[in-house]
């Protein structure tokens, strides 16, 4: 696919030589970023092939997930809170479904039955469950009292974004450090093709690249989604996630077809709690010095109900440590439920 790399000069060339040209744009800023991710995936394999899969997989979920927080810092900044919600719900549903019920797919269809290390996925199933309640919290309690109901949900969300942050990284503690024995995949000495130096380079350069380009795709595509006749929830949840975890899905997907599934399901529940654990707290502590105006973590029903399921759906499917292919085809059920409601819906209501 290295032919597609032609589309990354494109993007650019259109966005500053036609800015009104949106649709043109999110066209080439997609087919600019499937071999940016293809080479992510390549140079990520490459260093976990020397690190083994558990560090591989938060390794991939942290790059990948620079992009999100590129995305969600401009909006940050320009004070589009919805935009930012929006992102940080779609990426962990994306995450948590459809990566994950690929990975199972992808996987099952070459490999009769595979395995995974279960408490690895137990361990990420739960925080990411701890993070929702987190995050359905200030939503629930935050109209308890309409007089204080703002000044408390944003009270409430700074103790929270500290909780999870902390937990988050008490999490990394316990399995990188001191229960690495338990939550150790399978190692791949000898299968990377390109030098560690050479991979690391390509993983910083290429990161860049694609916030770069994941950042014109965001600017063009709320005029692409009218002009294409989708809903504003469709384009948050859907589009720009699937997008955004591009360089992910590569790597998770490729993985599950050489079944090595630690390192797919290590991406896509590690990417998802990252998110929720740490992505979205950082974002309301970094509002206060940034964002015009402090933000909450307080979502609207819709986006916590479908983050719960998704959380819930990531327990059930992880817990036995075995997938087939029709494991991945329930969890892309699940997805797929999510986004006929979302491309459904009326433009008032979305």
């Amino acid at each position: 696919m290295r032919w597609l790399l032609v589309f990354v000069p494109a993007v650019f060339a259109v966005h500053f030589l036609r800015p009104e040209a949106h649709t043109l744009a999110f066209l080439l800023s997609v087919l600019a970023i499937v071999p940016l991710a293809a080479l992510l995936s390549r140079a990520t394999e490459a260093v976990a092939a020397r690190t083994g899969d558990a560090v591989g997989g938060l390794l991939n979920a942290t790059l990948g997930n620079l992009t999100e927080l590129i995305i969600a810092l401009s909006a940050l900044r320009a004070g589009q809170y919805t935009l930012v919600k929006a992102s940080i719900a779609g990426a962990i549903v994306t995450n948590s479904t459809f990566m994950l019920g690929m990975s199972f797919l992808l996987g099952g269809l070459k490999h009769h039955l595979q395995e995974f290390n279960r408490h690895n996925a137990r361990v990420q199933a739960g925080l990411l469950f701890l993070a929702t309640v987190a995050l359905l919290i200030p939503s629930a309690v935050g109209k308890a009292d309409a007089v204080h109901a703002l000044a408390f949900a944003q009270e409430l969300s700074v103790a929270l974004s500290v909780v999870l942050i902390a937990a988050y990284g008490l999490g990394l503690l316990f399995t990188l450090k001191t229960h690495r024995e338990i939550f150790a995949g399978d190692d791949h000495h000898g299968e990377a093709a390109w030098p560690i130096g050479k991979a690391l380079a390509v993983l910083a350069g290429v990161t860049v690249v694609v916030a770069l380009v994941s950042e014109i795709f965001v600017e063009s595509v709320q005029e692409a989604a009218h002009d294409l006749g989708m809903t504003p929830a469709f384009v948050g949840f859907i589009v720009v996630a699937l997008v955004g975890a591009a360089a992910e899905m590569a790597s998770a997907f490729s993985a599950a077809r050489k079944n090595r599934l630690d390192m797919s399901v290590g991406i896509a529940l590690g990417s998802s709690v990252q998110i929720a654990l740490f992505v979205a707290p950082l974002l309301v502590l970094l509002s206060y010095v940034l964002g015009p105006s402090p933000m909450s973590l307080e979502f609207w029903p819709g986006a916590i109900v479908m983050m719960l399921i998704a959380s819930l759906t990531a327990t059930l499917v992880t817990g036995g440590g075995r997938s087939a292919w029709f494991v991945g085809v329930l969890v892309l059920a699940v997805y797929a439920i999510f986004a006929m409601t979302l491309y459904l819906l009326p433009p008032a209501t979305s």
